[in-house]
């Protein structure tokens, strides 16, 4: 997998994480320079995404604590896992803050299991469930693509993306999907802003049939091979490979208002639109508030 290069050195400053700002010249950003993106720091990539943000000339602040999201303009939730940011995260407070600060209607983005954790459904979870910060309507299935070993990466076309693709000769983005989710259903007012032809591996399959997720387009072509009764065994076993089925045409990208999921991770590339994307969404609700 590809990984961005070394940013710039950050200072630290403030009670709970580190601000930093880089000298780099590069933007969408020559609006966002006075704007501050703050990461949640607590497990995952927020490294790598606070690397591309300060490549693009953006403020940035690692989040750990909630007084920690006092003045940011905007948040990204990275990848990682979920489960760990969760039992982490309530104690701490910090989850009940990020439910207020995305309710505030200030621009979120999530990766991967940032994605999982805005959502406002999640299938497939641990052993007594976890807590999700929610604010985005849509179900997605955890580890949908398989296990680690089934990590991978995948060409797509982004509509979205085109505004910040002046003097590519290649418009596309190369995905990378580490145990990565897949949204099965979105609510009206949700827009979906990329798909990817993939297939369920088999424990994905089967805790989407237990609980009836399975999205309608797609039950005509899958066998059930597994039920509730052996969910658990399944889970027990591990994730399995993907199901002999056609591949699906999987939604991997969302946005509704403010609030952005996406299924893989942008931050281990080096294709900065994404989080060029994001920025503009940043300006774009801070013009909106000034006025």
């Amino acid at each position: 997998l590809h990984r961005v290069s070394a940013a710039p050195d950050q200072s630290s400053e403030g009670s709970g994480g580190s601000e930093g700002m880089s000298s780099a010249s590069s933007s969408p950003a020559e609006e966002g320079r006075s704007k501050t993106v703050g990461v949640l720091a607590i497990q995952g990539s927020f490294a790598e995404h606070l690397e591309m943000l300060a490549a693009l000339g953006t403020r940035t602040r690692e989040v750990r604590l909630p007084e920690d999201l006092e003045g940011l303009d905007g948040l990204i939730l990275p990848g990682g896992e979920s489960t760990t940011m969760a039992i982490i995260g309530e104690p701490t407070g910090v989850f009940p803050a990020l439910r207020s600060y995305i309710q505030s209607g200030k621009p979120v983005w999530g990766t991967c299991a940032g994605l999982i954790l805005l959502s406002n459904t999640a299938l497939f979870q641990k052993e007594g469930g976890q807590a999700l910060v929610g604010g985005l309507d849509i179900e997605v299935c955890r580890n949908f693509f398989g296990s680690q070993v089934e990590s991978c990466e995948m060409d797509m076309e982004v509509g979205v993306l085109e505004d910040f693709s002046a003097g590519m000769d290649d418009k596309g983005h190369r995905a990378v999907f580490i145990r990565a989710p897949a949204i099965l259903q979105v609510a009206e007012g949700v827009d979906v802003l990329a798909r990817v032809k993939a297939k369920p591996c088999s424990t994905a399959l089967a805790s989407m049939q237990a609980s009836n997720s399975v999205p309608d387009e797609f039950k005509p072509a899958v066998k059930k091979r597994k039920t509730s009764s052996d969910l658990s065994a399944a889970q027990e076993f591990g994730l399995g490979v993907a199901v002999d089925t056609e591949p699906w045409d999987v939604i991997v990208a969302v946005q509704k208002g403010t609030i952005l999921g996406t299924a893989f991770h942008p931050e281990f590339t080096s294709d900065q639109r994404w989080h060029k994307h994001f920025l503009s969404m940043v300006n774009t609700a801070a013009s909106s508030a000034e006025s």
